[in-house]
């Protein structure tokens, strides 16, 4: 029997220092060769919207997925939903309604980032944007750093003084909003971008030497978040090399811009975990993750989940014909 499995149902399973420990593993798995593809993202012009869905298979997780969800169209919102496929057998376990992990995973991918590519001293956080995205990078980064401060700065200053007043009541570190970008990004040690802006929300000259960056709100071949500056003053790791010619606009951009030339990736960031290639080398150096969002980490997070819920009895199950059931006299 198939699982389906509720966003309610899987919303307090995992820790976020849970949801980056698999993530990590599912990225170790991908520096070692597992399979995984960038989105396929199919617009949508009347009414604007978009469908898009990416891949991955884990062996050593034991499981096998994707992603696919459509944003916008007439409803003005998004809906997610996650197959997850037993690797061994090809069996569907579950059905996900994937819509409350989504901050979590995604957190936990910038997390591993932030872990393999920040300083190890970095107690300083700076993030623009006030989302649930942002509170789900900023857990995400708490797990693998022990941050003493981080500045807030989103537009309106409602929404960042009341994400700042939230966060600094669930994490050790005291939060503040800011009033500029400036102020989230000057002298920071850690900087977190998580918008949904098509234009870059900070100036590239205004990094301290030193700093990560982890850019993660962009995923089409000319928004981008950090401008070609921050790109070429950075050793540029992202999360799946085959995302350069479909959706990450901040490389694109800059090589468009002569800001870089070919071949300024430096790894992918499982290579990176696996150590095929270095993380930061010096204390000095600019980092920056540019984190799209892949199957890998979507994937890994959905089987700790999976594995929780059946633990816990929880879920429906529904009967889903095979293809031997469903057409017996092939």
């Amino acid at each position: 029997m198939t699982l389906f499995l509720q966003s309610e149902e899987l919303a307090q399973l995992a820790t976020p220092a849970e949801y980056v420990g698999v993530v990590r593993e599912g990225y170790r798995q991908r520096g070692e060769g597992a399979q995984a593809e960038p989105r396929t993202r199919l617009n949508n012009a009347d009414p604007p919207g978009f469908l898009t869905g990416y891949l991955a298979v884990l062996p050593d997780t034991g499981a096998m997925g994707g992603y696919t969800y459509a944003a916008g169209f007439g409803q003005q919102d998004a809906q997610f939903v996650l197959p997850l496929f037993e690797y061994g057998s090809g069996e569907l376990l579950a059905i996900l309604d994937g819509a409350s992990m989504n901050p979590w995973k995604t957190g936990a991918a910038g997390a591993v980032g932030i872990d393999e590519l920040a300083r190890e001293d970095a107690t300083e956080l700076g993030i623009i944007g006030s989302g649930t995205q942002a509170r789900g990078q900023l857990h995400g980064a708490a797990a693998v750093r022990d941050l003493d401060s981080v500045r807030v700065f989103s537009p309106t200053t409602e929404n960042r003084e009341t994400f700042a007043a939230e966060m600094d009541d669930e994490l050790d570190a005291t939060v503040e909003a800011v009033d500029t970008t400036e102020q989230a990004v000057s002298d920071v040690d850690i900087l977190v971008t998580a918008t949904t802006s098509p234009e870059p929300v900070f100036d590239g000259d205004d990094l301290s030497p030193g700093t990560h960056v982890t850019a993660m709100g962009s995923y089409h071949p000319t928004n981008h978040e950090v401008d070609p500056t921050t790109v070429a003053r950075s050793k540029y790791v992202l999360d799946l090399a085959g995302r350069i010619d479909t959706d990450a606009g901040a490389y694109r951009t800059a090589l468009d811009d002569g800001a870089i030339e070919e071949g300024h990736i430096h790894a992918e960031l499982g290579e990176v975990v696996v150590g095929d290639a270095a993380g930061r080398d010096s204390d000095d150096e600019i980092t920056l993750f540019d984190s799209g969002g892949t199957a890998v980490e979507t994937v890994a997070a959905a089987k700790l989940l999976y594995d929780r819920a059946v633990d816990d009895g929880l879920g429906h199950e529904l009967e889903m014909s095979s293809a031997t059931e469903a057409f017996p006299g092939r």
